[in-house]
C-alpha cells in the first residue's frame, strides 16, 4: 500500500502553470500518482487558496468554472475540515517549530489524516514534524510513496 500524501496549494496550481513547464510536468506527476495509488489529501484550506490564486494567477488559463471543477474532483480525496483539535495541533506546530500559522495547519490537517508526507515547496525538504515528513516534489518524485514505511 501506498504512503499517504497530502498535497500543498502550491502543488496544484503548478499543475496549471504555462510558465514553468519542467514544474507543471513535475506537479502533474505526484497529482496523477495519487489519484493512481489512492494516496492523495488535502484540506478545505488549500482548497481554498488553489482556487483563489488559480483565479488570481490563470484567468485565461483556468476560468472560475474550471478551477470550481478541479475543486469538486478533490473532494474524492476528503479534505480535512479544519477543526478545534486541528487548530490545537497547529498551535503546538507553530510553537514548538517555529512554523507560520498557516504553515503548522496544513502540517496539523496532514497529521490528521495520517499523512506520511507532506509535498510542498514552501517547506524545508526532507524535515520530520513529528509523524510527517516535508518533501519538495521538486526534489523527489513521487515513486517515494511506494517504499516500505518505517
Amino acid at each position: 500500500m501506498s504512503a499517504l500524501a497530502f498535497l500543498d496549494t502550491n502543488v496544484l496550481l503548478y499543475c496549471f502553470d504555462d510558465r514553468d513547464p519542467v514544474k507543471r510536468e513535475r506537479a502533474q506527476a505526484w497529482v496523477r500518482a495519487c489519484w493512481q495509488r489512492y494516496c492523495g489529501r488535502t484540506s478545505i484550506q488549500v482548497l481554498n487558496e488553489f482556487y483563489a490564486n488559480a483565479r488570481k494567477k490563470f484567468p485565461t488559463a483556468l476560468s472560475a468554472g474550471d478551477a470550481r471543477s478541479e475543486i469538486r474532483r478533490y473532494q474524492h480525496w476528503k479534505p480535512w475540515a479544519i477543526d478545534h483539535a486541528t487548530m490545537e495541533t497547529a498551535w503546538a506546530i507553530e510553537s514548538r517549530q517555529g512554523f507560520s500559522y498557516w504553515d503548522a495547519l496544513i502540517l496539523a490537517a496532514a497529521q490528521q489524516q495520517g499523512c506520511n508526507y507532506l509535498i510542498s515547496e514552501d517547506m524545508q525538504h526532507g524535515q520530520q514534524v513529528d509523524s510527517v515528513r516535508i518533501l519538495n516534489p521538486f526534489m523527489v518524485g513521487p515513486e517515494v510513496l511506494d517504499e516500505p514505511q518505517a
